[in-house]
């Protein structure tokens, strides 16, 4: 089969850039938009669902409405996977599903934002629900697929990597674009009428630049000239039970929650960090991720050395300690208050760029390890399944930490009355200190991963023939 030359990798990784945006859109904005702080409804926004810790004292409408749709990703990420790998499409067995979710996915990520009733009502309630559950769902049929690939594409362990380089690179573009908002909608602003109206504008051309993003690779590049892989027999049950019978798969899969938890409260948290603990400006939201996006993708060429030196697993506790810190600095804002908060933010990116380099490119390479090592064992290409339950991981990490950050954030705002939300310096800064502990805790877990046991695996595997070495 052929390999995949260097632009042909390029042109895959931006496949990422737009779903990672659409992502960003939910990450950084389901929160903002719908329980907006005082701040925002005086400008014009809208409560359109009942703010407040009303579930049991404990939990918003919000993160129960983000809980319950992961029951439904319980199901559709390991039947997503198990058809995907089962698939005798003539087209090959994972662009069809990316092709047909790509503009659902983009249409449904405008609609969360459009519930029907401008005032507080059920019927937004409804809305939320539905649409962020057909999110989920079309969320999936793409990026299982997707994520799949990056084993299939990658041929060699330099391919592997280059792929995880790239596609963490437009990762970061995705989510950065995903705040431009911030600086935009304002423009768009002319009346308090137009707030949210400015949001929704912003929405739908960053969901056409996702949709074009998502598909370009489907029509560029043609699977069944670089993939002959057998599909999978095994059924959902059968496949997703091997997938969790493989123990370093299942540290891997415990310490990458823990990654996604800790990410999601930074991208939360992020406007209300700068707003409430730095008490900056909210356009400096995007200028703090687009630097630490920009220093992060200048650090890129030193991880690839760095892992052929101290190999993946190494590097990956580096990463999530380094993060760590950066997290403890974040809630240092409101104990050390001599230090002006632009300086804080710069600090932050400083200290979170490499880290979020090294958790950006090297896990979606361990998984492709794993999943290649798993097949050379039992026979059976089940990389959709492997990267499927990444999937489930990275949304599990999302929606617990969005039931952390809307239950602690109002943390020492007990004296609001009940139909309000607003973020404390105090709840901000419990929030920081707990992503702090789960950082910590997937270091914990990912040094159990065996990951000489897996190398020494893979290098049993006989060289395959290509036919096409990758362009310099």
């Amino acid at each position: 089969m052929k390999r995949l030359t260097k632009k042909q990798m390029v042109i895959f990784a931006i496949g990422q850039l737009g779903w990672s945006l659409l992502s960003g859109i939910i990450s950084a904005w389901l929160v903002t938009f719908y329980l907006p702080t005082d701040t925002d409804i005086k400008a014009g926004a809208i409560q359109f669902i009942t703010p407040g810790l009303v579930i049991g004292g404990i939990l918003t409408i919000l993160g129960l409405i983000t809980a319950v749709s992961r029951i439904f990703d319980a199901i559709t990420d390991p039947l997503i996977a198990s058809l995907s790998d089962r698939s005798k499409n003539k087209r090959g067995r994972r662009i069809p599903f990316m092709q047909y979710a790509a503009i659902p996915l983009a249409i449904v990520t405008v609609l969360l934002f459009c519930p029907p009733e401008n005032s507080t009502s059920a019927k937004n309630v409804a809305w939320l629900s539905v649409f962020i559950i057909l999110f989920y769902i079309f969320m999936t049929m793409y990026c299982t697929p997707y994520n799949a690939l990056i084993s299939e594409f990658g041929k060699t362990q330099e391919d592997r990597m280059f792929i995880s380089t790239a596609i963490s690179l437009t990762f970061f573009v995705g989510t950065m674009l995903a705040y431009t908002p911030f600086v935009f909608a304002g423009m768009l602003q002319h009346s308090p009428e137009d707030f949210n109206k400015s949001y929704r504008i912003c929405f739908i051309v960053l969901a056409v630049i996702a949709v074009v993003a998502m598909l370009l690779p489907t029509f560029l590049l043609k699977e069944k000239d670089f993939v002959d892989t057998v599909p999978s027999k095994s059924n959902m049950f059968k496949s997703l039970a091997a997938t969790f019978k493989n123990r370093d798969f299942r540290v891997f899969a415990g310490s990458d929650i823990m990654y996604w938890i800790g990410l999601t409260l930074f991208q939360t948290g992020l406007p209300f960090f700068v707003k409430v603990s730095m008490g900056l400006d909210a356009g400096m939201v995007m200028v703090f991720m687009g630097g630490m996006t920009v220093l992060s993708a200048a650090l890129y060429p030193f991880v690839n050395g760095f892992v052929r030196k101290f190999g993946k697993k190494k590097l990956t506790i580096c990463g999530f300690l380094g993060l760590a810190v950066a997290y403890l600095i974040t809630a240092m804002i409101n104990v050390i208050t001599f230090i002006p908060g632009i300086v804080y933010g710069v600090i932050i990116c400083i200290v979170a760029a490499f880290p979020m380099a090294l958790l950006g490119i090297i896990p979606q390479s361990i998984v492709a390890d794993v999943a290649e090592a798993d097949g050379i064992e039992t026979g059976e290409n089940r990389e959709g399944m492997f990267f499927a339950a990444r999937t489930f991981a990275m949304k599990w990490g999302q929606a617990i930490a969005l039931l952390i950050f809307t239950s602690l954030s109002i943390v020492g705002n007990a004296e609001k009355v009940g139909n309000e939300i607003v973020p404390s310096k105090l709840g901000l800064m419990i929030v920081a200190f707990v992503a702090v502990a789960f950082c910590v805790l997937g270091a914990v877990i990912l040094a159990l991963y065996n990951e000489k046991k897996v190398m020494k695996t893979i290098e049993k595997k006989p060289q395959q023939e290509l036919k096409e070495e990758p362009a310099d």
